[in-house]
This record gives structure tokens, sequence and C-alpha cells, in this order.
């Protein structure tokens, strides 16, 4: 169903590609959005290894609702771990390409559980956290995606 790499010497193991996810900050969440035209935001997110998912929040409402309650297949793409290996001007480049299906939180006692867990990632301790839950927590939509299939390359820039 999921195209394999096409240059397989580009291929990175797959716990590269899960290492670039859990050290990566952003990403780009791809959608099918409103007339058949893709939707590509960047988001924060948080790769849970335990689920093999990607979690992440947003608006209650909006495009990216919008598009997900239409369609919840998704593309997320993560690049970063830039080396200079041979040559200054043309460094290598690694990717992460996550095919899945995406779900917005209902219910709220799980979706607090994921606001918290989220924020673990980018907060510096508990006690922020916490205070910034209790002011914004119900007002943020917390969705999930389904790994379904990854992949990961290194490519020089040229």
């Amino acid at each position: 169903m999921f195209r394999p790499i096409r240059k397989k010497k580009n291929e990175i193991s797959a716990e590269a590609a899960k290492e670039l996810l859990r050290s990566s900050r952003r990403g780009v969440l791809a959608v099918n959005g409103d007339d058949g035209y893709p939707y590509a935001i960047p988001i924060n997110f948080l790769y849970d290894e335990e689920t093999q998912t990607i979690i992440f929040h947003g608006a209650k409402a909006g495009h990216k609702v919008d598009s997900l309650k239409a369609s919840d297949k998704i593309c997320f793409t993560v690049f970063g771990n830039e080396q200079v290996k041979d040559v200054p001007w043309a460094p290598y480049l690694q990717s992460v390409v996550v095919f899945g299906r995406c779900r917005l939180i209902e219910n709220q006692e799980e979706n607090i559980r994921l606001v918290k867990k989220f924020a673990e990632k980018y907060y510096p301790d508990e006690k922020t956290i916490d205070e910034e839950v209790a002011v914004s927590g119900r007002a943020v939509q917390m969705f999930v995606i389904e790994i379904e299939h990854l992949s990961g390359k290194q490519i020089q820039e040229i």
C-alpha cells in the first residue's frame, strides 16, 4: 500500500527515523483540504514511541479540524539532523515521512491527560505545565495520529 523508498542507498534505519521523530520539535502536517487541495501546516508534536502515535494540539474549529473530520488520512514530515561531511555548501539532511490516520480526542479527561503529556516536551517543569493547563487546558483540542507507515532517508542537498 505504501511505496518503498526508491533509492535504497538513501534510506535510514527505522531506529534513526524514530530518533529524528523523538528529537524534533516541529513537523509539517498535511491533510486533505478544501476542494481537493492539500493543506499543510507546521505543528509542534510529541512522538509517543510506546503507542506508536504522534500527538499534537490545535484549535477546536478551523480548516485543520474540518479537513480531518472529512478525511482522517494524513501525511506528516519532519526533517533535520543537518550534517556537513564532504563540502560545507552541500550538507546532508535526514527526513521522516509518516502516513497514518488522525483522530480528534473527544473525551475531556483524555484530552487533558494528553495536554500534560505533550507539554512535558515543551515546558521546563511540572509547575509550569500545571499552571498552563489550568489556564487553557480545556480550550485546547488534542489530536492523535496512529502511525500506519514511516520511512526515513538521508540526502545530500546539492
